[in-house]
């Protein structure tokens, strides 16, 4: 910049003042995308699995959505009656593995659970209160 013909050295404070400037402009902007268009892979996760919906096994007190993608199954039970707060559970296990659970007294849904089985078949179980599912070795 000049001033009266003669160059102004603003140091390297300027410079770094610059900078700093342009770095916080940036991240507050990426913050309002973040807020106006939040990620669909955080979206689609939030309560249920991300993926192809491939099998639904209803049962009377609730229903067990199982979910496929890229060798990955996730599976959640959601309860017919939310808001009871009675024991849910739901558990994959892919064949030649330990089944993966989560249990709890949760008031609408219990899971997701996801492990990962490649071309494996997997072994599904849900329940909410009284009623269960399991699904016998199926996705072969």
């Amino acid at each position: 910049m000049e001033r009266g013909g003669t160059a102004v050295n603003r140091g390297a404070g300027g410079t770094v003042r610059r900078f700093t400037a342009l770095g916080l402009a940036a991240l507050s902007l990426s913050g309002v995308f973040a807020l106006a268009a939040p990620g669909t892979a955080e979206a689609a996760t939030a309560g249920r699995c991300a993926g192809r919906e491939v099998r639904v096994l209803p049962f009377a007190t609730g229903t067990v959505h199982l979910y496929r993608n890229n060798g990955y199954v996730c599976a959640v039970t959601v309860a017919r009656k939310p808001g009871t707060g009675g024991p849910l559970l739901v558990s994959v296990q892919a064949r030649g593995n330990r089944p993966v659970t989560a249990r709890g007294r949760h008031r609408h849904q219990a899971g997701p659970v996801t492990v990962h089985a490649g071309h494996r078949c997997v072994r599904v179980r849900g329940a909410a209160g009284r009623g269960t599912v399991s699904s016998g070795w199926i996705l072969c």
